[in-house]
């Protein structure tokens, strides 16, 4: 049979109001009663019923988190340590996938309000005018978008992307290619933000897309890589990336032989990949964590300041980029435009 509060109370010569207090308001009772309260419940096994305590303290324990689209295996890393951080700040996690649709968003943000003490956004989908009417529902946090005013937990893209642009830059690439992730993307924005850096290596850009980051999209899109005559192809992540290298294989198209490739996300197979993935580490294990301190934060003062933290990024070299089919190592830059596709 569980152990009750009365169990605790009676044990503790105490109330069992009082043994409430002490698990869950312990500034209201005095030191030394609260630490016997809390060895006694230690010693019998009691743990609180979350509903009841729910009932007391206006909070439920639970926190809600919405992802795109859960097959994207970058989201596994990010959510394993964001219900880490929540189960160690005793908090249960509600996941939810919005299949990459803003508006199936707003309806699991609606549905979520009245079960959970906060949500965090994912990659949010959601447009403007379809967030001004779900902000307020519930605290939230968004992870890797900025909405002014509102918390938010930053992995640089942009940061990521010039870091990207340099590697390829120094190997003598002069035309490279960038498949752009879904048109209502923050993140593709900000990575397309980061293609700014090529104007400084005077490095032509055709872009392609918008693409759903799938796999199916990388196939597709590589064989417009080619027509390009691009030497360097950079896609919006990783799964993209991975198709355009099972695209060029099936071709018969040497990588990095005659076409670089790099990705974003450094999901578990892009070391997996043949030739392996040069690709963008973004730290979501990271940012699912301080996601979660994010919005304890939030729900322990409202009236702060809406925090916003940047995590840094960081370029993971591997085998599908190399040199440029045509750069020697005495070869001038020769120049070129920056255009678009």
């Amino acid at each position: 049979m569980a152990v009750t509060i009365q169990d605790v109370a009676r044990a503790a010569g105490v109330s069992a109001s009082t043994v409430s207090r002490a698990l869950s308001s312990p500034e209201m009772v005095r030191p030394e009663t609260r630490m016997r309260v809390r060895a006694v419940a230690e010693s019998l096994g009691y743990r609180p019923n979350p509903a009841a305590r729910g009932l007391i303290t206006g909070r439920t324990t639970n926190l809600g988190v919405i992802v795109p689209d859960l097959t994207n295996p970058f989201f596994p890393s990010m959510l394993r340590g964001l219900q880490a951080r929540a189960r160690e700040a005793g908090h249960a996690v509600f996941l939810a996938d919005c299949e990459e649709d803003g508006a199936a968003e707003a309806a699991l943000v609606h549905a979520m309000a009245k079960q959970v003490d906060g949500v965090i956004l994912c990659s949010s989908r959601m447009t403007p005018a379809m967030l001004e009417k779900v902000l307020g529902l519930v605290p939230m946090v968004f992870l890797n978008r900025v909405v002014p005013g509102h918390p938010s937990v930053i992995m640089d893209g942009a940061g990521g992307m010039r870091q990207t642009i340099d590697h390829l830059a120094a190997l003598g690439h002069r035309h490279i290619a960038y498949l752009n992730g879904p048109r209502d993307s923050w993140s593709n924005r900000e990575r397309a933000k980061g293609l700014r850096r090529a104007e400084r290596h005077r490095i032509k850009v055709s872009r392609f897309g918008p693409f759903a980051p799938r796999f199916e999209s990388g196939l597709q899109a590589a064989d417009l890589v080619l027509a390009s005559g691009a030497t360097a192809v950079i896609a919006y992540n990783d799964v993209m990336a991975l198709g355009v290298l099972a695209r060029l294989a099936e071709r018969g198209v040497p990588v990095p032989g005659r076409i670089s490739v790099a990705g974003f996300d450094n999901i578990t197979f892009a070391a997996m990949a043949t030739p392996a993935l040069t690709t963008v580490d973004l730290g979501g294990e990271r940012a699912g964590r301080a996601a979660v301190d994010t919005l304890l934060a939030v729900l322990a003062d409202r009236d702060a300041d809406a925090p916003r933290q940047v995590l840094d990024s960081a370029l993971i070299v591997r085998a599908s980029t190399g040199p440029a089919p045509d750069a020697g190592p005495d070869r001038p830059n020769p120049g070129g435009t920056q255009g678009e596709a």
